[in-house]
């Protein structure tokens, strides 16, 4: 028996849910402003540098997508609603979401602010997964007042894909053995993992459909994209046995720097608090986390330690949180006193996917950060610094700076 029958008998026995809030941002703010139901609507940077951070279904009529310019969505769509966004409010919604699942379902998975999977392998004997799931997705439009969509069936790929399939506000069974025909006719884009490079590769083979990658050998996608052409040719042929990892909110992120001999050295200070920052920033995005408070801790020669804390709107921009621990670190520091410690900590963290601050950044802020996170993603986290940080020698244990690092970021917003 082959590897991929013995993976597609195991997970015939497994029912797994995604759900999907429908163009969640939009839908809260349609909950606070009934006027822009049926309208196409923008969210995000109201200037003509922003992006957009979501659309309404009408507004994708026009083309126009998530993470496009504003300029050009505009252009695309100008009689177009803007509206800059409240990540709070979207916050706030997504923990009622999570409470109400969290109550019906005894394991889950939290991917994103509006994305959710659930495991109910074993319920079909006792209620029914389909009808389950049916009810919950009900519960959830009436407790919330937000249109959410899902599809069930034996893994994550296949659903994901089927929640796709449903959208808007709706719902749709794959069930056991109907896997592959169900995804044979798709697009290879509606494959979770194919990106448009991959895709790009894909098609100058003349391969577009998820049909084609079924009926080819595996070892000839491996050869042409390595060992994710293995990883590929199974989701095509609805075999995927990831699990679905139980949810746990991480509440905070911290580092912190005992100096092996006390200081008053104010730049340097200043100079490792930026590099704490930045990294801890980085640490954020690659996780896909945002951040609403800062808390700065200094520890002084006399082993007094004091900390100072500030809200803020949640974000993970270096370029915003950089000032503010600047800022508390100011409002702490004691001039007559050698500092022994210092350390930074970010806290009400909550997921978002593809946020750095979305509603007020422009577009080349974003791209700026995610050259630099991908620099970082490849060859390590400080090897792209700014600055105002190079002093910076190491932080915290398991973060050390290479001082011959040949990139540094000019920090102008430090």
């Amino acid at each position: 028996m082959s590897e991929a029958k013995e993976e597609l008998e195991k997970q015939a026995k497994r029912s797994v849910v995604h759900m999907d809030l429908d163009s969640f941002f939009v839908s809260v703010e349609r909950l606070h402003n009934s006027e822009l139901i049926g309208k196409p609507v923008l969210i995000g940077g109201t200037s003509s540098r922003g992006v957009v951070a979501s659309c309404s279904y009408e507004a994708r009529t026009f083309g126009i997508r998530s993470a496009m310019p504003m300029r050009q969505a505009r252009e695309l769509c100008p009689e177009a609603i803007i509206v800059r966004g409240d990540s709070g409010a979207y916050s706030k919604h997504s923990n009622i979401v999570t409470d109400i699942i969290r109550e019906a379902v005894p394991v889950f998975e939290k991917t994103s602010i509006d994305e959710f999977y659930m495991d109910l392998t074993g319920m079909d004997q006792f209620f029914g997964c389909m009808q389950f799931a049916t009810e919950l997705r009900q519960k959830i439009m009436k407790e919330s007042g937000l249109p959410i969509s899902f599809g069930l069936s034996t893994n994550k790929t296949v659903a994901k894909v089927a929640t796709g399939e449903a959208k808007p506000n709706n719902k749709i069974h794959v069930a056991s053995g109907n896997e592959k025909p169900f995804l044979a006719p798709l697009s290879l884009r509606k494959i979770p993992m194919v990106g448009t490079k991959t895709y790009q590769t894909l098609c100058n083979l003349g391969v577009k459909q998820v049909a084609t990658v079924q009926q080819m050998p595996q070892d000839l996608l491996v050869n042409v994209l390595g060992k994710m052409g293995n990883v590929l040719w199974k989701k095509a042929n609805g075999i995927d046995s990831a699990p679905v990892i139980p949810y746990s909110e991480r509440k905070s992120i911290s580092t912190e720097r005992t100096f092996e001999r006390d200081t008053i050295d104010v730049e340097r200070l200043k100079s490792l608090l930026i590099a704490m920052t930045e990294n801890l920033c980085f640490q954020l995005r690659r996780g896909k986390k945002l951040t609403a408070c800062i808390t700065v801790k200094v520890r002084y020669s006399d082993f007094n330690t004091h900390t100072l804390q500030a809200r803020i709107p949640y974000t993970s921009a270096d370029h915003l949180l950089i000032p503010k621990v600047l800022e508390l670190f100011q409002k702490l520091y004691n001039k007559r006193l050698l500092v022994r410690l210092i350390g930074v900590r970010m806290s009400h963290l909550v997921g978002g996917g593809y946020q750095i601050n979305l509603f007020e950044d422009s577009e080349e802020m974003i791209n700026l950060y995610q050259a630099m996170d991908n620099i970082r993603e490849r060859f390590g986290d400080r090897a792209v610094i700014r600055a105002a940080g190079k002093e910076a020698k190491t932080i915290g244990r398991t973060n050390p700076f290479n001082g011959n690092s040949p990139l540094l970021l000019a920090n102008r917003r430090a």
